[in-house]
């Protein structure tokens, strides 16, 4: 049986990755900021001591810290971490770190977390990590406005924010040998992410959504095979939903790397 904490996890993808952990007989974490969904999505599993749920704001760098405490006050190790925790906006917006939350949520966290986990993943046999994002190509992208985003402009960084995650897997790959650590492709499906999004993004997608949108059985395939399976090398990503069989090595430019998570380590001390 696998302990598999799942950021993000009481709803969306998270959550049916959740329900699939708990299919196969696993247990799960489950974080999340809503206290009430958090017992909805508990409700939902029916799994009883299989599955709890921490109620944490993973928005800033206070908010993981306290988020780090609660999970190792009862749990000392876990098998893999899955998140699948983000936000979708335009908006100029700041969190209390000064950061835009776009890059917050859909990245840093992400890190600082699993930084703050990591002896507790060591105890693991075959610990993973698996990060959820958009789709974006492995290649060279403008670090210049990193990690300010300011003014925060979507079209121009967002690309910069979801590949952080790969060069963090990369990272990962490099410094902890026995780690698995991968970035897949969270496709197109409809969750709570759009909350956020402009109006024009909502119309869209409700017009377009039946024929564009994946189900998230489909969405969730990837990262659960990858949470669970031994065979496949870190690090990698997974650009095709629902085929866990079409991945590719992550390789980016190692200066680039270093550059990211010496920011990284800047911004959370972690």
């Amino acid at each position: 049986m696998k302990t598999i904490l799942v950021s993000g996890g009481n709803s969306g993808i998270g959550l049916q990755a959740a329900r699939e952990f708990i299919a196969r007989s696993h247990r799960v974490v489950l974080l999340g900021r809503d206290p009430r969904k958090g017992e909805e999505a508990l409700a939902s599993l029916k799994a009883g001591e299989r599955a709890s749920f921490l109620s944490v704001d993973l928005s800033t760098h206070d908010g993981v810290r306290e988020a780090a405490r609660k999970v190792l006050a009862e749990h000392d190790s876990f098998d893999a971490i899955l998140h699948s925790t983000g936000v979708l906006t335009m908006q100029e917006m700041r969190t209390a770190d000064g950061l835009h939350p776009f890059f917050s949520v859909n990245y840093l966290c992400r890190y600082h977390l699993t930084q703050l986990l990591l002896p507790a993943l060591r105890k693991a046999e075959r610990p993973r990590v698996v990060m959820m994002t958009a789709a974006v190509a492995p290649a060279d992208v403008d670090y210049q406005a990193f990690p300010e985003f300011k003014p925060f402009n979507f079209a121009r960084m967002r690309e910069a924010v979801q590949l952080s995650n790969h060069h963090y897997a990369a990272h990962l790959a490099r410094t902890e040998p026995d780690f698995l650590a991968g970035v897949v492709n969270a496709g197109a499906v409809k969750t709570d992410i759009l909350r956020m999004a402009p109006w024009f993004m909502k119309a869209g997608a409700k017009v377009a959504g039946p024929f564009i949108y994946d189900s998230v059985e489909k969405s969730a395939h990837n990262v659960v095979e990858a949470s669970l399976r031994d065979d496949w090398q870190p690090a990698t990503y997974w650009g095709k939903t629902g085929d866990f069989g079409r991945r590719t090595p992550i390789r980016l430019d190692d200066s680039t790397t270093q550059h990211v998570m010496a920011v990284s380590r800047d911004l959370t001390g972690a």
